[in-house]
């Protein structure tokens, strides 16, 4: 899967823009939906008073429901300047502009203050940035003392087949999907201490198993020429792959967690030598 850290960005905001990709993966385009969007503001105890930083936030349905359901201030960013566009204009539509921002940035080098946000959201993302330990930093810096991040990502728990392994399965966040203990290393590294992971591999098997009736709708709607296939995109690669993962899925290579970590005054997690407080399987 030869490509460069930027090609990789560009072929994954070009591919999330797509109507084909949001008919497959739904508005929120992430397994679990905003019920599970609605579990991180929990976790992560959203309050009217506090700034969120929405990353890697597509177009906007997120971040706009946490303004709705918990009445904090969100700031969403996305690499996709055309996603940053139809996102601001849905905040717009739905009243919500005045606590909704979004900006067109890069999670690995974010144009952000030090120390500007209380929380700080990510779903179905961190697996997909090239430089996950950068994005990790930049969490660690625009998140106040004593804020809390919250991350919801696709997990391995052994080598993935070489079918998996392309360009294509790194942007459906298959490719580079981590083992927890590694995305809990990322974190820690940048100074982040996890509290809790919780195993959602539910959420993620309902997708697989849906995505192989929308393939055959997609497919439909393409022959009856309703719908374009992203550019790049091979149907019939994309139909090997949601098979592959469905296996994967139903074996117990790939899952679907949620983990939350915090920053703490004077406090590393792997200097501290901590645990999460709370592991659920």
């Amino acid at each position: 899967m030869p490509a460069s850290p930027a090609e990789l960005k560009s072929f994954c905001a070009a591919l999330y823009e797509s109507e084909w990709a949001r008919l497959l993966l739904g508005e929120s385009l992430h397994p679990g939906g905003l019920a599970l969007t609605e579990r991180l503001g929990q976790a992560l105890g959203l309050q009217p008073d506090m700034t969120v930083l929405d990353a890697a936030r597509g177009t906007g349905t997120s971040a706009i429901f946490l303004a709705e359901r918990f009445g904090c201030r969100v700031v969403g960013v996305d690499y996709s300047a055309r996603m940053v566009t139809e996102a601001c204009g849905r905040a717009e539509a739905r009243g919500v502009a005045g606590r909704v921002e979004f900006l067109q940035g890069d999670i690995e080098s974010l144009r952000l203050g030090d120390d500007s946000f209380d929380a700080i959201i990510c779903e179905c993302a961190f697996c997909t940035f090239p430089d996950k330990a950068a994005a990790a930093r930049e969490f660690f810096r625009v998140l106040k003392t004593g804020g809390r991040i919250g991350f919801s990502d696709l997990t391995r728990n052994a080598v993935l087949a070489p079918q998996l392994d392309t360009l294509l399965a790194w942007v459906a966040c298959v490719a580079d999907a981590q083992p927890s203990e590694d995305y809990i290393a990322f974190l820690a590294n940048a100074g982040l201490a996890v509290e809790m992971t919780e195993n959602h591999t539910a959420a993620l098997r309902a997708v697989v198993e849906d995505a192989h009736l929308k393939l055959m709708e997609t497919e439909i709607l393409q022959k009856l020429g309703k719908i374009a296939l992203p550019v790049g995109v091979d149907l019939e690669e994309v139909k090997a792959l949601a098979r592959t993962a469905s296996e994967a899925v139903r074996d117990g290579t790939l899952g679907y967690a949620l983990i939350l970590a915090s920053k703490s005054p004077g406090r590393s997690f792997e200097q501290d030598g901590d645990e999460p407080d709370c592991v659920l399987d």
